[in-house]
């Protein structure tokens, strides 16, 4: 199996982590193992952890990584961060979100809104999958996820014609959604970008749980920092874009005393510094990889527990 990706913001990712090599790491996505490598090129001494929640990507990291007895390949989800490292610090923690370029390019994984097979969008290729979704949810569910993970201004229409084309027979291939969606839109709006753009990316959000994971890890990947440690972040959208960006605000902030106050009184402190504030791909790499427009990546440097 080749499991091909191209990392975006690679060069910029791999030097915001500031990799010491003797320190621990831990590529919470390792897909392909693009980052990885070069994480693990730079060791002498140190240790990887590998961490992907996709069975295809397991499969080839234990290929790529055979015989490479300072790393660690763990097949689970990386809000498991706590569970997987076991008490241990990480000198850094690299989250690369979203889908991989393997997953688009693999019809048969359903991710792609430029291959007609069936609907899937599973990373983990277990649970509910976007067709169980699109032929079992009701109208107000889907209107919800189409607007709230993919910000997309028809949901409403959409969702309802969902559940009446779903009426004559099963919503089995990405095709068939997609032509239900231009079904739903003016012509006007579907000229910018490719119409289903938006409901495929809420619709994976949602078969994977990425944003509810994303919440409930940032917390864990910044304690699991040693003092000194990097925690860096690619993201693709804007809701995985705001809620990076506001939690590493947060672990940065420090007093918080209204600004009336002679003095500080609530004694608050900054638990990391920002050094990576929403970097965007070059216009050379935009040039090479299209598909990187959207990522942005920032990373912050732990203080103090």
């Amino acid at each position: 199996m080749e499991f091909k990706h191209v990392p975006v913001l690679f060069r910029e990712t791999i030097d915001s982590l500031d990799i010491k090599k003797d320190g621990l790491y831990v590529d919470c996505t390792a897909g392909g193992g693009g980052h990885s490598s070069e994480i693990l090129a730079r060791l002498d001494g140190g240790r990887l952890i590998a961490i992907d929640r996709d069975p295809d990507a397991i499969e080839v990291l234990s290929e790529k990584f055979q015989g490479c007895e300072n790393v660690e390949i763990v097949h689970d989800t990386f809000d498991r961060i706590k569970s997987v490292l076991n008490g241990r610090k990480a000198d850094g923690i690299l989250a690369d979100l979203g889908v991989s370029s393997y997953q688009l390019d693999e019809a048969s994984r359903g991710f792609s809104f430029h291959k007609n097979a069936v609907l899937d969008m599973r990373m983990s290729k277990e649970g509910t999958s976007a067709k169980d979704l699109v032929n079992t949810l009701g109208v107000g569910e889907l209107t919800h996820i189409l607007r709230d993970y993919g910000e997309e201004k028809y949901a409403n229409r959409i969702a309802n014609n969902i559940v009446s084309y779903r009426q004559q027979k099963p919503i089995e291939t990405t095709f068939e959604l997609i032509d239900i969606i231009k079904q739903s839109m003016p012509q006007k709006a579907m000229r910018d970008s490719h119409p289903a753009r938006r409901s495929f990316q809420a619709l994976r959000i949602a078969v994977n749980g990425e944003l509810t994971q994303l919440d409930r890890a940032l917390d864990d990947m910044f304690d699991c920092l040693k003092t000194g440690g990097t925690l860096s972040v690619i993201t693709f959208h804007s809701l995985e874009d705001r809620m990076v960006k506001q939690r590493f605000n947060s672990f940065a902030q420090g007093c918080i005393c209204p600004k009336e106050f002679p003095v500080c009184v609530c004694g608050r402190t900054p638990r990391g510094k920002i050094t990576v504030k929403g970097q965007a791909p070059s216009k050379e790499e935009l040039e090479e990889n299209p598909r990187a427009h959207s990522a942005r990546l920032r990373a912050i440097r732990k203080l103090t527990e």
